[in-house]
């Protein structure tokens, strides 16, 4: 729906295929064992359960290309600014177990995979990747703080419901934890805040952005109390944020559980007009950026 709502409102987005990610790319966050079971279907049922999917090969599929998409969407951002994934955000997947409709943690990858490419390839800029995950799904990015909390080049940051799923959390670098029925205001203090501490605290050269649907009021599992115009608000802070740091930015979906599933669709395609909106704007920069040939 979200295709098809991109594809009639918005064309200038360019949509492309999803290619599956590689073993070498995927071992970047996850364990042999598992991601060998995943394919082949040989885990345990309880751990297939955990992750909410039956497993069958097109599972098995569509895991390895929702983290593929997230790769691409990245490697296009460091050229273009702005990239997405239509699907992506699976937060909830550890290095060796799934969960909460999660199979495989395509913000972890695509953090590690990137970092190395950047390392690999020939540019003037000579410093690491650093990478800033920002995670504005209303649950908590527990497999993502887990795989990465002893790697000091991600920075992880989750905005999210206090009280809801996962009920064990793990430790980001930042955690803001939002009471039930947080609004449009208290919220955008909440995000400032946030991204003050962040700016102070690390210095990214890339930023993965979860732009989960979730906290939107007519979400069913969301229990925040956010509206169209809050969650509008939310991504232009963000954008805004990365645009005024040129810093690119790569965005996956991430939740969205609407009552009526159009209103995530909706919240969803209003992300992408604002993300269209500023990816215009670095096109324009770099068209008008002096030739240092």
């Amino acid at each position: 729906m979200l295709r098809d709502a991109l594809a009639q409102q918005l064309p200038e987005v360019t949509l492309a295929q999803a290619l599956p990610a590689s073993d070498g790319e995927l071992a970047f966050a996850h364990a042999w064992p598992y991601v060998n079971g995943i394919d082949l279907g040989t885990l345990p049922e309880a751990v297939y359960r955990e992750i909410g999917f039956p497993w069958n090969p097109a599972m098995a599929d569509r895991a390895r290309r929702s983290v593929g998409a997230t790769l691409a969407a990245a490697r296009t951002a460091l050229s273009q600014g702005v990239a997405a994934n239509l699907a992506g955000g699976t937060h909830h997947a550890y290095a060796d177990k799934g969960g909460g409709f999660c199979v495989f943690n395509d913000l972890a990858v695509t953090a590690r995979v990137l970092q190395a490419e950047w390392g690999r390839a020939p540019h003037l800029d000579k410093r690491p990747l650093q990478v800033a995950i920002v995670d504005l799904d209303v649950h908590q990015g527990n497999g993502t703080a887990h795989i990465l909390r002893d790697d000091p080049s991600v920075f992880t940051l989750s905005l999210h419901g206090e009280k809801n799923f996962p009920f064990r959390k793990e430790a980001s670098n930042l955690d803001v934890g939002l009471p039930d029925g947080c609004g449009d205001a208290d919220y955008m203090v909440a995000l400032e805040n946030a991204l003050g501490i962040l700016e102070v605290n690390f210095q990214p050269g890339l930023v993965l952005y979860l732009a989960g649907a979730d906290p939107h009021e007519g979400d069913r599992l969301g229990r925040l109390k956010l509206t169209d115009d809050g969650l509008l608000a939310r991504d232009r802070r963000v954008f805004d944020w990365c645009w005024q740091r040129r810093l690119p930015c790569a965005f996956v979906m991430g939740g969205g559980y609407g009552k009526n599933l159009n209103d995530t669709v909706r919240v969803q395609t209003n992300t992408y007009r604002v993300a269209l909106e500023y990816w215009r704007r670095w096109q324009f920069d770099r068209a008008n950026l002096p030739n240092r040939s």
